[in-house]
């Protein structure tokens, strides 16, 4: 199936019945002893991480060692510290300055480890790719991304920091993307503009996919003013419009597995959301899953050869401009 953009197929009438179900045990350990050791401290901050272990499994199952795993939407930098310690090499985009810079430091603390992946990330908006990288580096990489692994914001829910403070109460902390990007950060989107946003992305990153990619993403539904928003199923649709096939649906679980019963560790705020609807009468219950959307591409001539070195400049590199939007490359060796 190669849809067209003129009469783009829907999930209806081509997969429904098709698409296999598997669910994936991801959440064994708590996130935060996943991530302990593994990540710096400031990683927490982030207010929507994708789970390590889900990472680890999608990039084990898709990739082999030293193929190219590509984040367009990279945050802390979970799917590249993943990569880089399974033997694949990484690249990222993240738009936000403060996301990218933390994410460079985890891949350079990744890199302390000895692994033998190495891992990059540039300061741009993955809604121009593949004009969003760095000159040339478009044509380098064109072919060579065996897995695009990322997760989209989920609107403006997110996981936040809470504390208790003795005068003013519960306090929130990083539950919000930066402000000085909200014209161009998909969180502060309408559904509309978001799914319009990651379709561009989703089709900007086909050019880069080598023969037998796939895409990846993590997606979840969430509530806006108390109505359920079936994220999945739109980002489904996106990927179809990006002309995207897709091949499977999973369930990656947020909840721990103990003699066949759910361990769950719903957020702060989730517990809070769920205790108001349920004193309100109204049926909510907490998230214990993720759904994991994989789509993979048409072969397209660029994507044979032999495997290149996707580094550009190799070792340590840092290019910078002044130009507005211009890339701010790291690359750890």
């Amino acid at each position: 199936m190669n849809p067209t953009p003129s009469t783009p197929p829907t999930i209806e009438s081509s997969t429904a019945a098709t698409v296999p179900l598997s669910v994936w045990a991801t959440a064994q350990q708590a996130p935060r002893t996943q991530r302990a050791g593994r990540y710096l401290p400031g990683t927490t901050a982030h207010p929507a991480r994708m789970q390590p272990a889900l990472a680890a499994h999608a990039i084990a199952t898709l990739t082999e060692p030293g193929q190219v795993v590509f984040d367009p939407m990279c945050g802390a930098g979970t799917t590249l510290v993943e990569a880089m310690h399974a033997g694949r090499h990484a690249v990222g985009i993240d738009i936000e300055a403060r996301w990218a810079s933390l994410s460079r430091d985890n891949i350079a603390h990744t890199a302390r480890h000895g692994v033998s992946g190495y891992g990059q990330v540039i300061t741009a908006d993955s809604r121009n790719l593949p004009d969003a990288l760095p000159p040339g580096y478009a044509e380098q990489l064109a072919g060579q991304v065996a897995l695009v692994l990322t997760s989209p914001p989920y609107g403006l829910s997110t996981h936040g920091q809470v504390t208790a403070n003795p005068t003013r109460g519960v306090v929130k902390a990083d539950h919000r993307y930066a402000p000085t990007t909200r014209a161009a950060n998909l969180a502060y989107q309408p559904l509309h503009r978001l799914l319009a946003g990651l379709t561009r992305i989703l089709a900007g990153c086909i050019p880069l996919l080598a023969s037998g990619g796939h895409i990846v993403l993590t997606t979840r539904p969430w509530r806006q003013h108390g109505e359920l928003v079936d994220l999945p199923g739109a980002v489904t649709q996106a990927g179809i419009r990006a002309g995207l096939v897709p091949v499977q649906r999973c369930v990656a679980l947020l909840a721990g597995l103990r003699e066949g019963q759910l361990v769950t560790r719903p957020s702060f705020f989730q517990r809070r959301l769920v205790a108001k609807a349920r004193a309100a009468g109204q049926p909510w219950h907490t998230i214990v899953h993720e759904d994991v959307l994989i789509f993979r591409v048409p072969a397209h001539p660029s994507c044979s050869g032999k495997p290149k070195d996707v580094r550009p400049g190799g070792g340590w590199a840092r290019r910078r401009s002044s130009a507005i939007g211009a890339p701010d490359v790291d690359v750890a060796a």
